[in-house]
């Protein structure tokens, strides 16, 4: 009998989720769950949003049911993978508690994910503690599961290797190779981030131009119609430029139909082709992709109880998972006094 590798993945929640995450990650969770080769644990890790939402715990919670039933209207399958939320898992407090004494402050410091995030966030010097330690905080969720494989995007390697690190570290000091070292799993080249609807390099909550999950055919096709395109293809008949264009980035992604793409491509640099008659054809692509799943979200969202029984089941599960794994961590530092 094949022996299945341990899978940790997850998102934040601070909001519903949008179409880069599902080229980015959801796609292909939903793939290796139903490849047979993996045991899949994807956690809502509510705790690492408060590092940067702390004042505001009700945003965190409302996104809690979105991102969950984002979780389910795309496919993933708590009969197959286990579903739930950080915070009701205690034992990863704990051993966050005890990595911290293995991690140094400049190490933290020259986390390149760690100070990109900072300067997005403008924090400068009034960083949180938590944000500034949660590279820790992600080591005690991975190994927690003793997760051998790791969905992450490309700029998350960084975090990977502090994991490791920690892994290594705790396993050399105290003796036991109890912590298992992960490896990251990485979406197909060119298919880790998509573009924002304004062209901005990122699809983000907090910059307004995402296309989301759950959003209705009216929404989505007024979103696609305000696309960036070529700002100087202003007449049909003038050449226009495909590099960098937004509307044909999405179609190279979501239209399966590639010889297609590539005739409207040589058409629009040729010119003769308008940008509202490729626009309208970019939204059929979407609405034939994005409708089942909108329906599937609109089925579970009419039992919500189910979503959250589902959600307590799944944090029950991780929870023993995850305090097996405490208590042989425990045991290597000593720690099991009245044992």
């Amino acid at each position: 009998m094949t022996v299945k590798k341990r899978l940790l993945t997850g998102d934040r929640p601070t909001g519903k989720l949008h179409i880069g995450h599902y080229v980015g990650s959801l796609k292909n969770r939903v793939i290796m769950q139903e490849s047979g080769e993996y045991d899949p644990f994807v956690m809502i890790a509510d705790q690492q949003a408060l590092t940067d939402n702390a004042r505001d715990p009700e945003k965190i919670r409302k996104s809690l049911t979105e991102v969950a039933l984002d979780y389910l209207a795309v496919g993933l399958d708590p009969a197959k993978t286990t579903i739930f939320v950080q915070s009701q898992i205690p034992a990863l407090a704990e051993l966050n508690l005890y990595y911290l004494n293995l991690v140094t402050v400049s190490r933290l410091e020259r986390n390149p994910t760690v100070k990109s995030e900072i300067q997005q966030k403008n924090f400068e010097r009034s960083i949180p503690a938590g944000f500034f330690t949660y590279p820790v905080s992600q080591a005690a969720d991975i190994t927690a599961f003793k997760a051998s494989v790791v969905p992450v995007g490309d700029d998350q390697e960084p975090m990977l290797e502090q994991t490791r690190e920690i892994v290594r570290s705790f396993n050399s000091i105290y003796g036991k190779e109890v912590l298992v070292e992960p490896e990251g799993y990485f979406p197909p080249k060119g298919q880790g981030r998509i573009p924002g609807l304004d062209g901005n390099a990122k699809m983000s909550k907090s910059l307004g131009n995402a296309i989301y999950l759950s959003d209705d055919a009216d929404t989505l096709r007024k979103k696609v119609m305000s696309m960036y395109t070529d700002p100087n293809h202003i007449h049909i008949e003038d050449p226009g430029q495909v590099e960098g264009n937004v509307v044909f980035t999405y179609l190279d992604i979501f239209d399966d139909d590639k010889k297609h793409v590539q005739a409207l491509k040589e058409h629009y640099q040729k010119g003769g082709l308008g940008d509202v008659k490729i626009k309208r054809y970019l939204n059929e692509v979407l609405e034939a992709k994005l409708a089942p799943i909108r329906e599937r979200r609109l089925e579970f969202a009419q039992d919500m109880p189910a979503v959250y029984q589902m959600l307590k089941e799944g944090s029950q599960k991780a929870n023993a998972v995850a305090e097996q794994t405490l208590k042989e961590v425990k045991e290597a530092m000593g720690l099991n006094y009245f044992g």
